[in-house]
């Protein structure tokens, strides 16, 4: 089996695996704990397993330790049309960590990473694209009886516990075949959805029959009950795309440009563009989404007062300030709603999102809009603020970029729309004659623009990415809201495309990688660094590159969300 780089141990350097780890485990009996440390390596069990302690606890109530269980691929016996593309090879590891996850459910030493609805790399659970070999990783809490080695019960963990679990859980003869395949058919046609909608001229795909609402903001799993009402296109939007293992799919295909998605409040609306939000990511079966994609460049964008914003050329949103600031190198410690929201824009189209989502209830209305009566009152030369309703077609027009706001407060926005699509009582219909016979009604606004300006590229300065304290790495994500990078907190909260905690810390790993990869070199700019990144990331050692950093477990998260995270330093500089 081929070691990937970063499992640890005696694989990671090269070196053959030690036999005996019963044996050591009961010498080592009544030991100080601290002595777990020697048996960091490789060991071959009985069966052809190999387990790998990649890194053992400081002492019993420091985090788990780090072990990695080594499949051969002629033991995991999973056939070659399960495994014979990267899509398939995510699947089938998203799969198995999920059973590897349940079975260790009782067994409270033991915690496998498996995630949650979506399916996306991670490091808990990587095959080889040569052989079929496989490496689970998981936390292991050594037992100890006080600051000693417990090791009788150590023996019973790491030589009987796993190597049974890898039997139960990695093994295809002992798997639900039919599941198996289902699952990894699942995957490969949301990503194949995904995949076709460019060349569809389609921004999202919504299929028949999807199931959007949730349980709660807290549980991501489908919504129950009589009132949950399945998708269905209207005439309108019906497209039907071919998928490699369903065959032809019928739903709402959503087109480029500029669309809006209105109707009353509790109706859908958010529902449906949370749906949108999270298609650039595969999900389970059964989840209801499973048919739901965007394309992969799409980015959710949101007021967020207080963000630092580095170094943006957001005059195209706000020529001017009172303070005399020039906003075509715009800085800020502390940005206001609608100054965030214009920098996070600039900053998405900046490193490639050609499609952008806008909920009118997390947006700045300020940047939303300027109606006839506040034009009136507020004369232009007063006002800094350039609205987007009076750029959004540029953006489309001009750079190739389309959006897709969801608006219940502004008809202002009927007149710009492509596309006006109605949510009613979760049932979607297209209203687009409707919304601009009412949009040719006159009431007076004057666009305050005539075009989006376009992005300025920024060259960020590698020394001020600082992963260390005190000569040390510190990276390490406090949930979804936060990313402790070095001496830095990095506030995630409005990055609402972050779902998974292990995302954030394959952000923070990210971050650490384009420096030490020497991507970004004070020289390349953003955009040309995540390139690179993305080179590292997209290839068959992606999750390799990662744990390569560190052994740990996240999820390998978008160039966007990457971005997103940077642009959030406060340590940040940049050359322009």
């Amino acid at each position: 089996m081929r070691q990937h780089e970063g499992s640890g141990g005696a694989a990671r350097r090269g070196g053959r695996a030690r036999q005996g780890l019963d044996r050591e485990l009961e010498r080592l009996d009544g030991a100080p704990y601290g002595r777990y440390k020697g048996l960091v390596g490789a060991w071959e069990l009985p069966g052809g397993w190999t387990v790998e302690l990649v890194r053992a606890q400081a002492d019993p109530f420091a985090p788990p330790a780090r072990v990695a269980m080594h499949v051969p691929g002629e033991r995991a016996g999973f056939p070659e049309e399960l495994r014979n593309s990267p899509v398939r090879r995510r699947a089938l590891a998203g799969y198995l960590a999920r059973r590897a996850a349940r079975e260790v459910a009782g067994e409270r030493a033991c915690r496998v990473d498996a995630g949650g609805q979506e399916v996306l790399d991670r490091a808990s659970c990587v095959i080889d694209a040569d052989d079929g070999s496989l490496t689970l990783r998981l936390g292991v809490s050594l037992p100890g009886n006080g600051r000693r080695i417990d090791g009788r019960t150590a023996r019973r963990l790491l030589c009987a516990t796993l190597p049974s679990l890898a039997e139960r859980a990695l093994c295809h003869e002992a798997l639900d075949a039919d599941a198996v395949r289902d699952f990894v058919a699942t995957v490969e046609d949301s990503a194949a959805l995904r995949d076709a909608l460019p060349a569809l001229g389609l921004v999202a795909f919504v299929a028949d029959g999807a199931l959007l609402p949730r349980r709660s903001g807290a549980d991501d799993r489908p919504a129950r009950g009589a009132e949950v009402v399945p998708f269905r296109a209207p005439d309108a939007l019906r497209v039907t795309v071919r998928l490699p293992n369903a065959g032809p799919v019928t739903g709402a295909g959503i087109p480029e440009g500029v669309t809006l998605i209105v109707g009353g409040g509790f109706h859908g609306k958010s529902t449906l563009l949370r749906a949108l939000e999270t298609g650039v990511r595969d999900h389970v079966p059964g989840d209801g989404r499973e048919r739901v994609a965007s394309r992969g460049d799409t980015v959710k964008l949101r007021a967020e007062d207080g963000r630092s914003v580095t170094r943006v050329d957001v005059h195209g949103f706000v020529d001017h300030l009172p303070s005399g600031s020039d906003t075509r190198d715009f800085s800020t410690p502390n940005a206001s709603g609608s100054t965030s929201q214009a920098a996070s824009l600039c900053e998405a189209v900046e490193v490639g999102a050609r499609v952008l989502l806008i909920d009118e209830d997390t947006a700045a209305t300020n940047l939303m809009i300027r109606d006839a009566r506040m034009q009136a009152l507020v004369a232009k030369e007063h006002e800094p603020l350039t609205p987007l309703v009076d750029s959004v077609r540029s953006l489309h027009r001009d750079h190739g970029v389309s959006t897709v706001l969801v608006m219940g407060g502004s008809g202002d926005y009927l007149e710009v729309a492509d596309r006006v699509l109605m949510m009613d009582a979760y049932r979607l219909t297209d209203v687009t004659e409707r919304a601009h016979r009412v949009a040719a009604m006159p009431t007076g606004r004057r666009a305050e623009a005539e075009s989006f300006p376009g992005v300025v590229h920024r060259r960020p300065d590698p020394a001020s990415l600082d992963s260390t304290v005190r000569g040390r790495p510190r990276v390490r994500a406090r949930g979804l809201d936060d990313l402790v990078f070095g001496e830095n907190e990095v506030d995630l909260r409005g990055v609402e495309q972050l779902t998974d905690a292990q995302q954030v810390t394959g952000v923070g790993l990210a971050l650490e990688l384009l420096v030490r990869h020497g991507h970004l070199d004070g020289r390349r700019s953003l955009a040309e660094a995540l390139d690179l990144l993305d080179r590292d990331l997209s290839g068959p050692e992606g999750v390799a590159a990662l744990l390569a950093v560190r052994d740990e477990d996240f999820a390998v998260p978008r160039r966007f969300e990457i971005a997103a995270a940077l642009n959030r330093l406060r340590a940040l500089t940049v050359h322009r």
